[in-house]
């Protein structure tokens, strides 16, 4: 199941960037970050690929999600223009973002390039 991120969750989870200036992932294991709002039709589309991967890679990766409306600061924080964007935070190293509703296969392909997951 992706799980929703809010602000608090998000610093404790993800990153603290009220702390740190420098990236420091706090997970335990590599995320990806669906940033969406409930009136975009691609985040729609996209919603079931995320809960289809989320089983897939269980013990592996978590999948969270981010309303953008109701989370404006971490929406702003992360420069989110545009949506669906995903971020993708490895264990080790710096995460990268990949813009727009992704097929569920380029989708598997940086999980494996970025985080270094596979099934």
């Amino acid at each position: 199941m992706t799980e929703n991120l809010t602000k608090e969750t998000f610093l404790e989870k993800i990153f603290n960037f009220e702390k740190n200036k420098d990236w420091k992932f706090e997970g335990n294991k590599p995320a990806l970050i669906d940033f969406y709002a409930d009136w975009c039709g691609p985040c729609k589309a996209l919603a079931p690929v995320l809960e289809v991967l989320s089983e897939e890679y269980k013990d592996k990766i978590d999948i969270y999600k981010i309303d953008t409306e109701a989370e404006q600061e971490l929406a702003a924080a992360f420069g989110i223009r545009s949506i669906p964007s995903m971020l993708f935070c490895p264990a080790e190293g710096e995460p990268q973002m990949a813009n727009g509703a992704l097929p569920k296969a380029e989708l598997e392909r940086i999980i494996a390039d970025v985080l270094k997951v596979t099934k």
